[in-house]
């Protein structure tokens, strides 16, 4: 079994008839994902990508079609709003694919995420797939194969650079989530690794991290303390200058802290094997699981 989206999914497409949401609206119906619904206010009646029927609200989609995941191609004014009515509606799932958001609206969609009940993931994200179920987001599908790892990055490049390591080694995913690289996120490396840990389709996790912050030493020590599974870390950065913001808003190093060579010696410390290169993680995963490797 998957985590967060499988053959169940029914999803909603938010910002549908935007240039984005179009595009990535079509690869998702190509992959197989059921996608029930779009919403575009002022829009509504409407009917796109063939099939897909347009509402001017969350609430009509999801009363008239039981959408029970989201996605959000909205430009970044407007995106937390967005993540706000899907939860508002009932959504449980809600992947926030825009980046730009400003921070403080992003703190008021974590707390009302926690009030209502309900999960996001990202912003700043390249979504989630379960490889021959659902994809949900702008990852290459054609990359990923179904089997038994599951995937956890801060990075959306690198998730496709692991992938598609694992895939040419004969290793399958279970499900690749992007969390995203900003200050707040919805979803981290722990919330995931939990996920990962009571999910029986799962046998072992890769946790791809960057510089800055201290999640990933946060998954070290619950990697430790609250799994059986292994788990294989990876952090990009070791030559990033301190002091230096690297591509992700979250992705600075202050005071000291959350350099790569820091986060991979906490990583080993807690007994989580690291690899310095992505083509060492297949290596690595397969000696953990008893593979031959060929």
């Amino acid at each position: 079994m998957p985590i967060l989206v499988d053959q169940n999914t029914r999803l909603l497409i938010q910002g549908i008839t935007g240039r984005e949401g179009q595009f990535h609206g079509q690869q998702m119906i190509n992959y197989g994902t059921n996608v029930v619904a779009g919403v575009t206010p002022g829009k509504g009646g409407q009917t796109t990508l063939e099939t897909v029927p347009v509402f001017n609200t969350v609430e009509q989609a999801v009363r008239d079609t039981g959408a029970n995941v989201s996605i959000i191609y909205v430009p970044p004014a407007f995106a937390a709003d967005a993540a706000l009515e899907s939860m508002e509606a009932g959504i449980p799932l809600v992947i926030i694919i825009t980046e730009g958001i400003p921070t403080s609206q992003m703190m008021t969609v974590y707390h009302e995420a926690k009030r209502l009940g309900a999960r996001f993931v990202g912003p700043n994200c390249p979504g989630v797939i379960s490889p021959g179920l659902a994809k949900i987001g702008i990852m290459p599908g054609h990359i990923h194969k179904k089997g038994n790892i599951g995937l956890i990055s801060r990075s959306g490049t690198l998730t496709y650079e692991v992938v598609w390591e694992l895939t040419s080694a004969g290793l399958g995913q279970s499900t690749c989530v992007g969390i995203g690289g900003d200050p707040i996120i919805g979803s981290t490396f722990v919330d995931l690794l939990e996920l990962f840990e009571n999910d029986p389709g799962t046998d072992a996790v890769v946790v791809i991290g960057e510089i800055g912050g201290t999640d990933e030493q946060d998954a070290a020590r619950f990697a430790r303390e609250r799994m059986k599974k292994p788990v294989v870390g990876f952090v990009a950065g070791l030559t990033a200058p301190p002091g230096k913001r690297m591509g992700h808003a979250g992705a600075i190093i202050s005071g000291g802290e959350g350099t790569a060579q820091e986060k991979l010696a906490v990583f080993e410390a807690n007994g989580v094997r690291t690899a310095r290169l992505p083509g060492q993680i297949p290596g690595i995963l397969k000696e953990l699981l008893g593979v031959t490797v060929a």
